[in-house]
């Protein structure tokens, strides 16, 4: 089952609005017979690469699955199905299926007479698709918030000058964030300021995400801007009273108090199959997610530099006193290059529940799996 949440993660930022799913199948003897992921949405799932792989040693053997076969017929037919006709005598899934179209593939296997359990590395296999299920459970896409800062929590100097606080290193880390959303949004002042292009760069076989500018009074893109290049996708959201003239890709949403709606916003990217964002700045928009509630995820990379002065990672966020401040809890620390980035999420989201007790599987040796996309 790692293994198959291994080959998983091979799927990110391809497979959208589709989870990312591995398979590891086994023959009857218990040896290594075939594996699959799902790489893009529309083409074949897990199982069907992993099925594909094993042939007729398939039959009598055992699947591991990261999620729930599905029982339904979308662009590809059900995996239950395939598992049935291939011969699997058992299967071993992680997570169950929560979305109601798909769900009831256990439910299919057992009345086919083949050992279904629930439960292996739960854990393990929901954190790898944690962006797809929240996304399911609450009806807008997974949001990760990142930003770069010093030691002292500035983005940039006094003199607004930003480039470049951390490191090459730290910046080629966040291209891979950028490969694995499906949207990477942005605010007015940063699209003033950077003029960025938002595209993933570095990284071969990418697919690129929707580029999203919030620019509620539609002043800050302008012809020529670097974000309206061919590189990738790019959504202008404005005000529903906003002056567009004549810029391309917009989509009016209502005002809130500041700016524009959240929620709305990300209804209008969850319509258009985003199941995750990567928000990149700046303190403004960043301020709004959090009073929101719009965060799942932040990912600070800090710089062994200090400034003293200049605008901070977040700016007015609805918290007035420490009682109301927004804890996290500390899941990653890890050095990039010379930088350091820490990963935490808001102690107030759900915890994946352990895994029930089951009895332990016999040890086998798979081989490594290099990346692809």
């Amino acid at each position: 089952m790692r293994r198959a949440v291994v080959l998983a993660a091979r799927g990110l930022g391809s497979t959208s609005p589709n989870p990312v799913v591995g398979c590891v199948i086994l023959d009857a003897s218990g040896q290594l017979a075939g594996e699959g992921f799902h790489l893009r949405a529309g083409g074949p799932h897990a199982e069907v690469h992993a099925l594909r792989a094993a042939g007729p040693r398939a039959r009598g053997g055992t699947a591991y699955i990261t999620l729930e076969p599905c029982a339904h017929t979308g662009r590809t037919g059900p995996c239950a199905q395939a598992l049935i006709d291939a011969g699997i005598a058992r299967v071993e899934y992680a997570v169950a299926d929560p979305t109601p179209q798909a769900s009831g593939g256990g439910d299919t296997l057992r009345g086919a007479g083949i050992r279904v359990r629930q439960g292996l590395l739960a854990e393990e296999a929901a954190a790898g698709n944690t962006a797809w299920l929240t996304s399911v459970r609450l009806g807008r896409p997974y949001v990760l918030w990142k930003y770069a800062a010093t030691l002292d929590g500035r983005i940039a100097a006094a003199d607004s000058t930003s480039r470049w606080i951390t490191s090459p290193e730290a910046r080629a880390d966040v291209h891979r964030l950028r490969a694995e959303a499906d949207a990477v949004v942005v605010g007015s002042g940063t699209a003033r300021a950077d003029d960025p292009q938002l595209a993933v760069r570095g990284i071969e076989g990418a697919v690129q995400p929707l580029r999203v500018v919030v620019d509620t009074s539609a002043t800050a893109v302008r012809p020529g801007a670097r974000v309206l290049d061919g590189a990738a996708p790019t959504l202008i959201a404005i005000a529903e009273d906003a002056d567009a003239g004549a810029l391309p890709g917009t989509v009016r949403l209502p005002r809130a108090a500041t700016g524009l709606d959240i929620p709305a916003l990300l209804a209008a990217l969850h319509e258009r199959g985003v199941r995750s964002v990567l928000l990149e700045g700046g303190p403004t928009l960043a301020g709004a997610f959090i009073a929101a509630g719009a965060v799942d995820k932040v990912v600070g990379y800090l710089a062994p530099v200090l400034l003293g002065a200049g605008p901070a990672a977040l700016a007015d966020a609805g918290i007035g006193t420490l009682a109301e401040a927004l804890r996290l809890r500390l899941t990653e620390a890890v050095r990039i290059g010379p930088d350091l980035r820490i990963t935490a999420t808001p102690e107030s989201l759900p915890v994946t529940p352990a895994m029930p007790a089951m009895p332990a599987m016999p040890a086998m040796t798979v081989p490594p799996v290099t990346k692809e996309r």
